[in-house]
C-alpha cells in the first residue's frame, strides 16, 4: 500500500491546527456501598458538605457525611439505578431549584421537575435551596396583617406577614383545612402561596390540589408535592425547595405565604437517613440536630426592612400530635421556633365546633400589631370571654341553680362558639367578621337562637352589602372603628334585627 505524503501533512497540519490543551480535571469517587436512599462513596476527598455528586445513571445526590475514608451521600432520586464499583463524580455546585413567575401554578417535585404534565416549568432563574437565614439588621418587627379568613384565628391569634404560627393537633382535626382557607383568602391580594406536601398520600395532595384548583387559588399558589412512597431524602428536602421558591418573591419586595404540611414527617425522613448514616440517635431516637434542621428552615421566613423592599415571607409549619401530645420531642421544638400557635382540639372538632380550635393553649406572640384597629377593638376581649365562658360552662353541668346573670353570660357564649364555627373553604373578609363578632359581643344577638346564629350573621353581613353600603365603605375604607362607623354598625344591626326572618 503506498502513501501519500501530501495526505499524511495535511492530516497533521490539520490536527495541529486543531489540538487543544484541555485536561479534565474533576473528581471522582468509587460507590462502595448503596442501600435505602444512601450511599457510601470512596475518593471524593475534597468534596464539601452540601454539594451536589452526580451518579452514572444520572441520578443526583448530596454530600451528607463527611467522613475520614468515606462520604455518606444521600440520593436524590432512584437508588435503585446504583450500582456497587460505579463511579461519582462531585460537580462543585450545591443543590438549586427553578424560581420565579415561571413557577406559579405548577405543581413540582423538590427538585423543580414538574409533575402536572403541562410541559418543562419556564424559569431562567436558579436558586440554592439552602441559604442562611436573613439577619436582625435586615428585618423589621411584624405588623401588617395577613388574613386568613377564619373568624376564629384573625380575631384571637392574628397572623401578620413575616410571622410563623404553627398549625398543630392530631390527625383528622382539620389542620390542612386551616392551612387551605388561609391560601384561598389570598386571592386579589398579590401574595404568592406555596403548599409543600411531605409524607402525604398522594390522593389526600390530588384533593388539596384539586380544592385550589376549584376556587381559582392554583393561579397564584405552587405545590411542592414528596409523597409518601417518594425516597426519605427528597422528604427532607422538601420544605427547603419550596422555601426557596418563595424567598424569591420575598427578595423581589413581593408578599409570600408558604405552608409545610407537614414537618412531623420530615423530622421522620431526617431521622430515617440519619440512622442510616449511623450518626449518634438521641431523644426518641432523633438525632441532636433536629432542632437545627427545624429552625435553619424557619428562621428563613421573616419581614425584611424597607431598605430591602421590605418583602416577606409567612409560613404556617404544620405538626402533627399523637394522642394531644403537644410536649413531645419535636412538637415542642417547633413551637420553641414559631410566633405561635394554633391549637385544634379532637373534642372540639367532634362536637362539631370547626374550626376547633382551644383558645386557652392557641396564642400568636405577634398579636394585635397583626391586626387592624376595627378588629382589635371589637375582639379584644374575646379570649377571655371565651375561657371564662368554658369555665362557666363546666360549672354550670354540676346542675345548680344560675343566677340571672351568670345565664346570660353563658347564654352570650354559646352564640359566641356558634359565631365562631365556619364552613370549609368559605373565608370571610375581615370586615364582615367585624360586624359579626361586634353584634355578637355587644349582646345585639342575644335574642337570637343559638340555632340561628350563622344565618342571623350571614344575612346581617348581605344586608350590610345591599342597604349599607355607605357605612361598609367607611369601615373598609378607615380599617377603624370609629364612633360614627361603630354608631352606623349598631343601628343597622338592629334595623336588620326586627326584620330578620330565619332561612327555612
Amino acid at each position: 500500500m503506498k502513501f501519500n505524503s501530501d495526505e499524511i501533512a495535511s492530516v497533521i497540519q490539520r490536527e495541529i491546527e486543531t489540538f487543544e490543551n484541555q485536561m479534565d480535571v474533576r473528581e471522582v469517587g468509587t460507590v462502595l456501598e448503596v442501600s435505602d436512599g444512601i450511599a457510601r462513596v470512596y475518593g471524593l476527598s475534597g468534596v464539601m458538605a452540601g454539594e451536589m455528586v452526580q451518579f452514572p445513571s444520572g441520578v443526583i445526590g448530596l454530600a451528607f457525611n463527611l467522613e475520614e475514608n468515606s462520604v455518606g451521600i444521600i440520593i436524590l432520586g432512584d437508588y435503585l439505578t446504583i450500582s456497587e464499583g460505579d463511579e461519582v463524580k462531585a460537580l462543585g455546585k450545591l443543590l438549586s431549584v427553578p424560581v420565579g413567575e415561571g413557577i406559579i401554578g405548577r405543581v413540582v417535585d423538590p427538585l423543580g421537575n414538574p409533575l402536572d404534565g403541562r410541559g418543562p416549568v419556564e424559569s431562567t432563574e436558579q436558586r440554592p435551596v439552602e441559604i442562611i437565614a436573613t439577619g436582625v439588621a435586615e428585618r423589621q418587627p411584624v405588623h401588617e396583617p395577613l388574613q386568613t379568613g377564619i373568624k376564629a384565628i384573625d380575631a384571637m391569634t392574628p397572623i401578620g406577614r413575616g410571622q410563623r404560627e404553627l398549625i398543630i393537633g392530631d390527625r383528622k382535626t382539620g389542620k390542612t383545612s386551616v392551612a387551605i382557607d388561609a391560601i384561598l383568602n389570598q386571592k386579589d391580594t398579590g401574595v404568592k402561596c406555596f403548599y409543600v406536601a411531605i409524607g402525604q398520600k398522594d390522593s389526600s395532595v390530588a384533593l388539596v390540589i384539586e380544592t385550589l384548583r376549584k376556587y381559582g387559588a392554583m393561579d397564584y399558589t405552587t405545590v411542592v408535592v414528596s409523597g409518601a412512597s417518594t425516597p426519605a431524602p427528597l422528604q427532607y428536602m422538601a420544605p427547603y425547595s419550596g422555601t426557596a421558591m418563595a424567598e424569591y418573591f420575598m427578595y423581589n419586595g413581593q408578599h409570600a405565604l408558604i405552608v409545610y404540611d407537614d414537618l412531623s414527617k420530615q423530622a421522620v425522613a431526617y431521622r430515617q437517613l440519619s440512622l442510616l448514616m449511623r450518626r449518634p440517635p438521641g431523644r426518641e431516637a432523633y438525632p441532636g440536630d433536629v432542632f437545627y434542621c427545624h429552625s435553619r428552615l424557619l428562621e428563613r421566613s421573616a419581614k425584611l426592612s424597607d431598605d430591602l423592599g421590605g418583602g416577606s415571607l409567612t409560613s404556617l409549619p404544620i405538626i402533627e400530635t399523637q394522642e394531644g401530645e403537644v410536649s413531645a420531642y419535636i412538637p415542642t421544638n417547633v413551637i420553641s421556633i414559631t410566633d405561635g400557635q394554633i391549637y385544634l382540639q379532637p373534642d372540639l372538632f367532634f362536637k362539631g365546633i370547626r374550626p376547633a380550635m382551644n383558645a386557652g393553649i392557641s396564642v400568636s406572640r405577634v398579636g394585635a400589631a397583626a391586626q387592624i384597629k376595627a378588629m382589635k377593638k371589637v375582639a379584644g376581649s374575646l379570649r377571655l370571654d371565651l375561657a371564662s365562658f368554658r369555665e362557666l360552662e363546666a360549672f354550670a353541668q354540676l346542675g345548680t341553680d344560675l343566677d340571672p346573670a351568670t345565664q346570660a353570660r353563658l347564654d352570650r357564649g354559646y352564640r359566641m362558639v356558634e359565631l365562631l364555627k365556619q364552613p370549609l373553604f368559605e373565608p370571610k373578609s375581615v370586615h364582615e367578621q367585624v360586624i359579626g363578632i361586634y353584634a355578637a359581643t355587644r349582646g345585639l344577638m342575644d335574642s337570637v337562637p343559638v340555632e340561628n346564629v350563622s344565618d342571623f350573621e350571614k344575612q346581617l353581613v348581605q344586608f350590610m352589602r345591599d342597604r349599607k353600603a355607605d357605612v361598609m365603605k367607611k369601615l373598609e375604607d378607615s380599617n377603624e372603628l370609629t364612633a360614627e362607623v361603630e354608631e352606623g354598625i349598631k343601628a343597622a344591626i338592629q334595623e336588620f334585627a326586627k326584620t330578620y326572618k330565619p332561612a327555612t
